[in-house]
């Protein structure tokens, strides 16, 4: 244990004490901050260059009611279109937009045409089509003599709220499906990422010191076993430690730059959107504002659900990076030899955030259960439905399955280590790496 220690400390500081690590740690909090500032820039921006079109409404579908917008100006004009489409090649407009007469009131598509030798913008193009939509059923409203107060008491909202039916039961609002499936995804994400980005640390790290020759040395004082668990537990340490500096950086980062650099709701625009459906969505999203989306994040039940994701981030970080440090200690200086060999290991991590797409939005379907309990798969399909409510028996398998899956895969990663790691100038394969599983050391 006391060596074991001594590989676990190396690992760690060795790792901390750079000026990489450091560099990284408290420079990507500020580079999440200046792409959020970036971000919310490039969706404000809007054009510098102004436009001019002139309209031709032959037969006054619009009624001479055109808002501009975008720095996009609109005139009406009673002169010939010829006329139009010279003065436009003057620069006098920058377009011309032609509305053409309705054939019939029960027409369901109508073509309007719009004449410029420069391309129009794509905001632009779908502005002018959906204001000239809701004009023409503003028209066709008027002309077949429906009364508007009428048609508008046709639009009706509707809000599911869930209620149990037993005592016990907690009361749920229809807001914590919402909320369940965003934390399950972003919960899902972070367990890929994390797994991934370490699990490759561990097989670089290992694949150097098998280079550069320092494993022999190392292997005279201690045990391979030994060796490949206290890198795996020593750089687990980096991710935890540099995890932890940026769940208090960022933060600290981003709330100062809300508020100094706060979105205005009220700014966005909405010309190009249909008034009908910009109701509709309105609708729809009554009810879901930011308060009620904090207090259904404060009702989740964190004393459970934090424990349990340290406990499969550890769970699966344990599985893969045993597995990782198993193939970088097979490969020799080419790290393109371990392509062949990381396909097996990938696979499972890749289809779980497959599958994770299904399980946010159906957490009890057969698929999500027996994904959530299969070890492989489990560390990031699990933390996925926690927000949902997840049955005991369910959790309880799930865990103990992944708990032996541990042991299991660090005893086979570590078969593997002992060989691996002192062999050299022979390309591995599975059948190689089957002989060394079996090997009998003296």
């Amino acid at each position: 244990m006391n060596k074991l220690w001594l590989i676990v400390q190396r690992e760690y500081l060795t790792r901390v004490t750079k000026k990489t690590f450091i560099l990284t740690t408290l420079l990507t909090p500020l580079g999440i901050l200046v792409f959020t500032l970036v971000a919310g820039l490039i969706f404000s921006y809007d054009t510098d260059k102004t436009q001019k079109i002139a309209i031709v409404d032959s037969s006054q579908l619009l009624n001479e009611n055109f808002e501009s917008a975008h720095n996009v100006t609109y005139e009406f004009s009673n002169k010939d279109l010829d006329t139009l489409k010279a003065m436009t090649l003057r620069k006098e407009y920058d377009g011309v937009l032609y509305i053409p007469s309705l054939d019939s009131l029960n027409s369901k598509r109508h073509q309007i045409f719009y004449y410029s030798d420069d391309k129009l913008s794509l905001e632009t193009s779908m502005n002018i089509r959906d204001k000239v939509k809701a004009r023409i059923k503003d028209y066709k409203i008027v002309k077949m003599g429906i009364d508007p107060s009428k048609l508008d008491n046709l639009k009706i909202s509707v809000s599911l709220d869930p209620e149990p039916i037993s005592d016990n039961v907690e009361d749920t609002s229809s807001m914590s499906t919402v909320v369940g499936s965003i934390l399950g995804g972003v919960m899902g994400y972070l367990m890929f990422f994390i797994i991934l980005f370490y699990g490759m640390m561990v097989l670089k790290s290992v694949m150097e010191e098998k280079t550069n020759r320092i494993v022999e040395i190392i292997i005279s004082s201690v045990k391979p076993f030994q060796l490949m668990l206290g890198k795996i537990i020593g750089i687990g340490g980096v991710g935890f430690t540099q995890i932890a500096i940026w769940c208090i950086l960022v933060p600290l980062m981003l709330i100062p730059a809300q508020l100094i650099f706060g979105i205005d709701t009220s700014s966005i625009p909405t010309e190009g959107l249909d008034p009908e459906q910009l109701q509709q969505q309105m609708n729809d999203a009554a009810g879901f504002g930011y308060n009620d989306i904090m207090s259904e994040l404060k009702s989740q039940n964190w004393l459970m659900i934090i424990p349990l994701f340290i406990f499969y981030f550890l769970g699966g970080y344990f599985i893969y990076t045993s597995l990782f440090a198993a193939v970088g200690s097979a490969i020799g200086d080419d790290i393109n030899e371990s392509n062949a060999l990381m396909m097996p290991i990938m696979m499972p991590i890749i289809l779980a955030v497959y599958i994770m797409f299904r399980v946010v939005a159906l957490p009890q379907s057969n698929l999500a259960i027996w994904s959530s309990i299969f070890p492989l798969t489990s560390p990031i399909i699990m933390p996925a439905r926690l927000a949902a409510g997840v049955p005991v028996w369910q959790l309880l398998a799930s865990m103990a399955c992944l708990i032996l899956s541990c042991v299991f895969f660090i005893w086979l990663s570590g078969r593997i280590y002992r060989v691996g790691i002192l062999m050299y100038g022979k390309k591995a394969s599975f059948k190689e790496l089957a002989k060394w599983i079996f090997y009998k050391s003296n």
